[in-house]
């Protein structure tokens, strides 16, 4: 399978992901966000499980607790965090920052280059993504500042050690324990916070499907091969795809106005991410064959 179609595949996760706003707010009951995250976590992991039929051994529990918290329970518990104390474009803004991290964990843990462009692109890629959702009524609450980078630290290391420790196991088996390892680590806090949850109608039925089977199981499974088999600084950009498929599906499906700035916005979201595929490829053909790259 070649480069472009590994890209094209992995950059189906954030395309979805952006799905997950629309979803939650048109079909699940308000005021649960760990709850509905506890459920779409522990769900996929589960019927992944299920489908894999094969558990980890005691050797990778601890690993995967930490990956299970870092990519779901830290990074999820921070991002509704920020957006209760956040306008939600100030929280994207902020945790646009994550390809910046990825590029620096990844320099320092694994040994991988940085090239210059790719700190460009991800530069950039936060001011599209700014322009794309950041309003005029922006407010900075500190503890809400500090959730956003924590939700984007935590991702951008989870990200790069699922590649630094990747088990002799399929992707969607590196999956199933992760996804599983995030939803039992949320499981206390919701039921400590969140009390109450309703018994789902069939509109919540069907978005918590939505977000653990598609949202969760299969782009989570697409996300970890990307990682595999191209590394966590090849595919972090991707990420921008993210509040781009949001504002985009606002727009199409609420039929919510894009103004001349959000238009640009994406305009430099979609360059960015070219841009920084451009300087991974680059940097591969260079670490390959000099040759090839001079040619």
């Amino acid at each position: 399978m070649s480069r472009q179609t590994d890209l094209a595949l992995t950059g189906l996760a954030p395309l979805i992901w952006g799905s997950s706003y629309i979803v939650t707010t048109e079909l699940l009951p308000d005021g649960f966000p760990l709850t509905v995250a506890m459920l779409r976590a522990l769900l996929a992991g589960l019927i992944l499980l299920a489908l894999v039929r094969h558990l980890p051994g005691r050797d990778w529990l601890g690993r995967l607790l930490v990956l299970g918290a870092l990519n779901f329970s830290i990074f999820w518990a921070a991002l509704f965090a920020a957006a209760y104390l956040l306008p939600g474009g100030v929280a994207a803004t902020l945790g646009a920052v994550q390809p910046l991290i990825v590029l620096g964990l990844a320099h320092l843990l694994l040994g991988s280059q940085i090239p210059g462009m790719a700190v460009w692109s991800a530069i950039s890629g936060m001011l599209g993504v700014a322009l794309l959702i950041l309003g005029p009524d922006a407010q900075l609450d500190p503890f809400g500042v500090i959730a956003a980078l924590i939700g984007a630290a935590s991702m951008a290391a989870g990200v790069v050690l699922t590649r630094k420790w990747q088990p002799p196991v399929p992707p969607v088996t590196f999956a199933a324990w992760q996804l599983t390892a995030g939803g039992l680590l949320l499981l206390p806090l919701a039921l400590w916070l969140e009390p109450g949850f309703p018994r789902p109608d069939l509109n919540a039925a069907i978005g918590i499907g939505w977000l653990s089977m598609i949202g969760a199981a299969a782009t989570y499974y697409l996300w970890f091969r990307g990682i595999a088999k191209l590394g966590p600084a090849a595919i972090t950009g991707l990420g921008f795809l993210s509040p781009l498929s949001a504002v985009l599906l606002g727009w199409l499906v609420l039929g919510e106005a894009m103004s001349a700035l959000q238009m640009l916005g994406a305009g430099i979201v979609l360059l960015s991410v070219w841009a920084g595929q451009r300087a991974q490829r680059v940097l591969a053909m260079r670490t390959a064959s000099p040759a090839a790259a001079a040619r």
